[in-house]
């Protein structure tokens, strides 16, 4: 048989964390803290019938639908994502800079595709999103760890990691990240921003959860404080809108939106014309404001369960964080409590399912092993208590 490329090797590690993320999550008989799937009440579902019934007519939209279209996008919905989701948040764009992606993952993938080579350094957060890193070491990326604290990224250890390994890339999650729910504070996202500039080194700001803050104050994106181009945005409609859409988008300069054309037209041309107009739709009739609000209350309430049934169900000495908006919460657990190896007895027998820390360390040897990545944002309020209660007896029964 034919040898696979060097790329799936690669990935092999990152890529066993994602499979067993994807299965626990399709399993009717398991509580699954697993995955970073909406709630089903977020999905605005009625709301999609009505625009799709108006639409779909010969007369309105339906011939552009199912049509080949823009490989950018359509422009209204790239009006949308320039009025609607970045300049409330201080981001001035034009239409022009913004390219509709299949998702988030595809516009993280496009710009591995523009810039990385084999063997080039990329720095991300320590933890950081897995299914991210098994797409940059796809691209045969080496990825470097860089330290966070209960502020984000550190820094100054990012300059100094900067200045050791010269990057090609930095990849941060500065809101609600993804595995620990931590924001990144106001001033490093300046800084973070200066350093894209002094170093010469792109920054990838991946913020797909950005809008979905139920405390707190907002804090401006690091795109905002970007003066020549170094910091790229990345983006999603997953969790605001549907997951199942596949829609999300990049904002960059003009330069790299020329290159980025080239890349979708070799990919897939141009990303699926129905939904990027259900979206459009969505936004322009004035759907939005109210879902959006629904969409917080209701996350809002599944992450105070969550963090009340962890307080009263898991072992003393157990930390955890407390974020302001997204879907994750990162536990740390007692040590001599190893979760990778607690995971399987989890779903087998307490029939709860969660992420082990371990797997979102680049570092590998056994970092975060005490530690799961636990979403409440897909699970009833009802279903996260039964489900922490079990789990905590089970965690308990280990230290005895």
């Amino acid at each position: 048989m034919s040898k696979f490329a060097k790329r799936i090797s690669n990935m092999e590690s990152s890529a066993a964390v994602v499979k067993r993320l994807f299965g626990a999550m399709n399993d009717p008989e398991i509580i699954s803290f697993g995955g970073g799937a909406p709630a089903k009440e977020a999905l605005p579902v009625d709301i999609i019938r009505e625009i799709t019934n108006d639409i779909m007519r010969t007369e309105k939209r339906g011939i552009e639908a199912l049509q080949y279209g823009p490989v950018l996008g359509i422009s209204d919905l790239r009006d949308v994502v320039v009025n609607d989701l970045l300049a409330p948040k201080g981001v001035n764009a034009k239409s022009d800079n913004i390219v509709i992606t299949s998702g988030g993952m595809e516009a993280i993938n496009m710009l591995c595709q523009l810039y990385i080579n084999p063997g080039d350094i990329i720095l991300v957060e320590s933890p950081s999103f897995v299914h991210s890193i098994e797409v940059f070491e796809m691209f045969q990326a080496n990825c470097i760890a860089v330290g966070m604290d209960e502020k984000g990224m550190d820094t100054e250890d990012l300059e100094a990691k900067i200045i050791k390994y010269n990057p090609k890339m930095i990849y941060v999650i500065p809101t609600f990240q993804n595995p620990t729910g931590i924001t990144l504070a106001l001033e490093r996202r300046k800084k973070i921003a200066e350093l894209g500039s002094k170093y010469d080194v792109i920054i990838l700001e991946d913020d797909p959860y950005r809008d979905i803050r139920y405390s707190g104050s907002d804090l401006l994106p690091i795109k905002a404080f970007d003066r020549d181009g170094h910091t790229i945005l990345a983006n999603s409609f997953s969790k605001i809108f549907s997951a199942g859409s596949r829609l999300g988008y990049i904002l960059a300069d003009d330069e790299v939106v020329n290159k980025l054309f080239d890349i979708k037209t070799a990919t897939n041309s141009h990303t699926s014309m129905l939904p990027q107009i259900l979206c459009a739709e969505f936004f322009n009739r004035g759907f939005y404001s109210a879902h959006h609000k629904m969409i917080c209350d209701l996350y809002r309430e599944r992450r105070d369960t969550m963090m009340e049934c962890i307080d009263k169900y898991f072992p003393e000495g157990t930390k955890r964080t407390t974020p302001d908006g997204g879907l994750f919460m990162w536990v740390e657990l007692p040590k001599g409590i190893n979760t990778t190896e607690l995971l399987a007895e989890s779903v087998a027998d307490a029939k709860v399912a969660y992420v082990a820390g371990e797997g979102f360390y680049v570092e590998r040897g056994g970092k975060g092993n005490n530690c799961m990545r636990i979403s409440f944002g897909s699970v009833a309020p009802e279903k996260i208590r039964i489900g922490t209660e079990r789990l905590g007896k089970l965690i308990c029964s280990k230290l005895g």
